[in-house]
This record gives structure tokens, sequence and C-alpha cells, in this order.
């Protein structure tokens, strides 16, 4: 089995695994008890801490622990905006892209909702980029908040958020992107980028599912959305979940010590494979930047087909990849991405991502080519449809 929806999710490292452990068997005491086990969670917890903040080159108490990305998109967006408001109610309206994840576009569309704020969409080009004059021209005195994600999850378009954050940083607009599929392949260093919140998901890295991190600059105001025993500085309250905390922090150092190397190893798997199915295929489209890409993501449509049964197909060759976001459930309806960049509907409904681990060879592409060849010619020759 050849497994290319890393995009999706990852296995768990071996390291992870072994550095949670203890804090799933006799080191279990909650970090809020001040006793012997509590001491013990709350010094596992503040390393974990410390070693995430020395990736993202940020002070420890900027980074708040949650239960995965989809909670930090939420905190972040729904959080910041909030806070924002309360402070001056005349800052009434986000920003998103056109592009983002559902966790964002779904927090900006319930603070539409329920809290009167107005949603400006920033346009991309059809290769998914925003461009800073793009960005500009939403922006407006009242706008509380900015938020665009690093990477595309379904097209690998990687955004140029330090250009974007500049921007933001020079109309004094906290700026927010969602790094849950650059972790890992692209820098993440906060300075850098120029960033005020930053999104990880803890399953994208070889961490288990459930973890996650959001970094909010120390002097960026955050309504909580869960209350209780003001845990994580008041920012997310419930006993934290140490075991997921340590083998996040865990996974996230090893992705950073080799993500220089990796990447460059990867793109260039990544090219090898589209260029053999786009002329191994006829009709096939790549979707998202040529170049501006994640080393880990190859993302095409195939008119003539569908979607769903080329994937069938190549599960049958024991490919398994993905038609686009698994975090749509149940979705049937064309990729609001594809749409975004101009792809019309009938062949965004095509639309096949193959997304890379870290482990990928070029035996494994070479394969999943020929896979790819096949079984689109099988479903055109076949004329299948989804049932």
């Amino acid at each position: 089995m050849i497994f290319l929806d890393a995009a999706a999710t990852t296995p768990v490292r071996r390291e992870a695994l072994d550095a949670m452990w203890p804090f799933l068997t006799g080191e279990f005491g909650n970090p809020s008890s001040h006793h012997s086990l509590g001491d013990a969670a709350t010094r596992a917890l503040d390393e974990a801490r410390k070693a995430v903040a020395t990736v993202l080159g940020c002070r420890p108490g900027e980074v708040t622990f949650t239960s995965g990305g989809t909670e930090a998109d939420n905190l972040a967006v729904k959080g910041i905006a909030l806070a924002r408001q309360a402070a001056d109610p005349a800052l009434n309206r986000v920003v998103i892209s056109a592009v983002e994840h559902p966790a964002v576009e779904e927090s900006a569309r319930y603070l539409e909702r329920f809290h009167g704020f107005s949603v400006d969409v920033v346009p991309v080009d059809r290769y998914g980029m925003v461009s800073p004059e793009a960005l500009a021209a939403v922006l407006r005195p009242e706008t509380a908040l900015i938020s665009v994600m690093y990477a595309n999850n379904e097209v690998g378009t990687v955004q140029p958020v330090a250009a974007l954050a500049a921007l933001a940083r020079e109309r004094g607009i906290p700026f927010h992107t969602d790094a849950v599929q650059a972790a890992g392949w692209l820098p993440v260093d906060v300075k850098t980028l120029g960033v005020d919140a930053l999104t990880i998901s803890g399953h994208k890295l070889g961490a288990p599912k459930g973890c996650g991190v959001l970094f909010v600059r120390g002097r960026t105001r955050t309504e909580p959305l869960v209350h209780g025993g003001g845990q994580e500085r008041g920012r997310r309250s419930g006993t934290e979940n140490v075991a997921g905390a340590v083998g996040l922090a865990t996974a996230l150092t090893l992705a950073h010590a080799e993500q220089g190397a990796l990447a460059e190893r990867v793109a260039l798997l990544r090219d090898a494979f589209i260029a053999a199915v786009l002329d191994g295929v006829p009709g096939a489209v790549l979707t998202g930047h040529p170049v501006e890409r994640l080393p880990s993501v190859a993302s095409f449509c195939f008119p003539g087909t569908s979607g769903e049964s080329v994937l069938l197909e190549l599960e049958r060759q024991g490919v398994l990849c993905s038609s686009g976001s698994a975090c749509a459930a149940g979705s049937d309806a064309p990729s609001p991405v594809l749409l975004a960049l101009g792809v019309g509907a009938e062949v965004a409904q095509t639309a096949v991502r193959f997304s890379f681990a870290s482990s990928v060879t070029q035996a494994d592409l070479e394969a999943a080519a020929v896979a790819v060849r096949t079984a689109v010619g099988s479903v055109r020759t076949l004329g299948r449809v989804p049932q």
C-alpha cells in the first residue's frame, strides 16, 4: 500500500509515542494539582511549551496548547476579533482569503451571524495566491483581524505570508495564519513571518490526533472560547492534555530539525511525479501554483472522469490519496478552493490530491504515477460516475 494522503494525517512517530508514554501511564498527574504527580505533569508541560517556543522563535508564554488545528483556528479568529471589538466596537470586520480552511471560514461566518461582523473575502489568482495588492483593496479602518493561511491544504499553494503580514502591521491590524500544512515543510519562525498568531496541528507532523498549538503574540488580546479554571494563561480552560503536548513538541522539534533537507528531497520527487502524471495522462491539469507550492502536495483535475471513481481505482491498485480536503465531512460538492481558482464546477469534481509523508520514496511515486495513468484511463473508458 502506498499512502499519499499525508495532508489528511500522518502516522505517529515512534519518538513521539516514547515521549508520551510516561504521561499515559505512571506520570498521570493533573498539572493543576499541588503534589508530586501534579508537579511532574507541570514540568513536562513547561518543557513541551519551551520546545514549541524554540521552533516558533517566540516566548513560551505565547504558546497555547489546544485540541488541534480547528480549535486553534477558532480561538485565533473568534478570540482576537472579539477582544478587539470589545476594546473598540467600531472594529467589526474580519478579512479572510477565498481559499481558507473551513475552521477559519466558519469562524468568520460565526462572527458575522452572531456578533455583527462583516466578512471581507480576498480573491485569489488562478493559482490560489493572495497578492498584497488584493489584500490592501479590502482593508478598512474597521478591520479587526486578517487571517490568510500559510499553505493551502488542497492545492498546496504557499502564500507570501511575510509580505501580507507586513501590510497588516503597517495598518495596525493583527494577522493570523493557519500553518497546519506548512509546519514541518516550511520555516515557521513567527518573527521572520511577522505574524501575530499562528496555528499548528499535531497529527500533520507525526504527533497523535487531538493536540494542537496556537501562538499568539504577547500583547495581542484574545477572548477565550472555553471558560473554566483559567488554564493556559486564561486563554483556554480545561485540564491540559499533557501527553499530547509532549508528543506534539517532540514531533515538531524533529520535523524542524529535518525540514530543510527533507523539503529539498521531497520537492524533487514531487516535481518528477507531477511531470510523469502530466505526461502520462492526456488532459490532466495541475492545480495550485507551479512553483510556490508545498514540497509535499501535487494536486490535479482529470477532466472526463469522476474524482471519486479515480480514487476507487487507485485504491484497488494500492494507492491511497484524496479528492481534496479531508476536513469537509460527507460533502460531495465541488471544492470551494478550486472554484475560487476559477475552475469550473464540473472539472472541480474530478480533483485528486496526492500528499506525501516524510518517508515517501522515488519508487513509491514512480509506481503511483503508473497507477494514476491506469486508473484515469479505466474510468474514462468505462465512463464511471460516483454512486
